[in-house]
C-alpha cells in the first residue's frame, strides 16, 4: 500500500515539474513577443502637441492640423494669434515688413489687386509668381514684364486668390510695404496704420464669387481683433497713382457680405 502512495506521489509531483516548465517557457515567448491589439494601444504614449495660438500642449489625435500647424479649437484657427497670423490663412512669410509706429494699430483695409504676368491670372502659376514677388524671389527671366519688377521689394498682409485660398505674409501687428505713397481722409502714411488685401485680378474682369465669401469671411475674423477698421480701396488713398482694385469690384456686393456698415466705407459703395 505505501508503495502505491509513494507511486501516485512521485507522479503528481512530475506533473507539477512538467506543468511549471512548460508556463515558464510560454511566459518567455509572450514577454519576448510586439504586443498588438488593444493592449499595445493602451501601452503606446500619446504624441504631443503644442496649439500655435495658446501654447497649450494637447495629444495630436485631438488637434485641429492646417497648414502644417496645430490648433487646440476651431475658435483659434479662426481668430489672428498674439503675434497677428491667422491660423486658416497658408502662410508664405514676405521679409518686405518692418514695425509699426509705436502705439499704431490698424485702422483701415486697403483693398488692390494684383496680377502676374498682368492679366494672366487663369494660370495656376499665377499664384507662384505673386508669392515669389512678395518674397523676393521672382525670376527676373521667366516674363518680360518680371525683369520690371523684380527688385521691387514690396509685399501685402494677404492675398486672396481666384479660387478664394487665402495666404497670408506679413503679421497683422506688423507693417507690410502695400499702399506707398498715400492718405486717407487726410492722414498720410497709410502702411503705418492698414492691412493690405491682394485679390487676384486684373481690374478688368470680374472678380469671383469664392474671392467675395473668403474676403467677407477674413473681415469678419479681422474684427474681432480690430473692431474699429474701416475700409477703401488702393485707388481712393492713392488717387491719380493707382487705380485697383477697380470698377469690377462690386462694393454694394462687399458690403452686404460682410454686413459692415456704409459708414465703415467712407468712399462709398459705387464701383470706381
Amino acid at each position: 500500500m505505501i508503495k502505491w502512495l509513494l507511486l501516485l506521489a512521485g507522479a503528481g509531483l512530475f506533473y507539477l515539474w512538467l506543468k511549471g516548465k512548460k508556463q515558464a517557457k510560454f511566459d518567455r515567448e509572450q514577454s519576448s513577443s510586439p504586443r498588438t491589439g488593444n493592449d499595445q494601444t493602451l501601452t503606446e504614449p500619446k504624441t504631443m502637441i503644442q496649439c500655435q495660438h495658446c501654447k497649450v500642449h494637447l495629444p495630436q489625435s485631438d488637434a485641429i492640423l492646417h497648414d502644417g500647424r496645430f490648433y487646440c479649437s476651431k475658435q483659434h484657427l479662426d481668430v489672428l494669434d498674439p503675434h497677428g497670423w491667422l491660423g486658416v490663412a497658408s502662410r508664405h512669410v514676405s521679409p518686405n515688413k518692418d514695425p509699426r509706429p509705436e502705439g499704431v494699430a490698424p485702422e483701415l483695409l486697403v483693398i488692390h489687386h494684383i496680377s502676374l504676368p498682368p492679366g494672366e491670372f487663369q494660370s495656376r502659376a499665377s499664384n507662384q509668381h505673386i508669392i515669389n514677388f512678395f518674397q523676393n524671389t521672382l525670376d527676373p527671366n521667366a516674363h518680360p514684364y518680371f525683369a520690371e519688377i523684380a527688385e521691387q521689394k514690396v509685399s501685402s498682409h494677404f492675398l486672396i486668390t481666384r479660387s478664394g485660398e487665402l495666404i497670408q505674409f506679413v503679421s497683422a501687428g506688423e507693417r507690410a510695404w502695400h499702399a506707398g505713397a498715400s492718405s486717407f481722409m487726410g492722414r498720410e502714411r497709410c502702411n503705418d496704420f492698414s492691412i493690405g488685401v491682394e485679390l487676384e485680378g486684373d481690374g478688368e474682369t470680374p472678380f469671383e464669387d469664392a474671392q467675395y465669401t473668403a474676403l467677407a469671411g477674413l473681415v469678419q475674423k479681422l474684427l474681432r481683433t480690430y473692431p474699429n477698421l474701416q475700409f477703401a480701396g488702393h485707388s481712393d488713398i492713392s488717387p491719380g497713382r493707382k487705380t485697383d482694385p477697380g470698377k469690377y469690384f462690386d462694393w454694394g456686393k462687399f458690403q452686404k457680405e460682410t454686413g459692415i456698415s456704409e459708414e465703415k466705407i467712407p468712399y462709398g459703395v459705387v464701383s470706381r
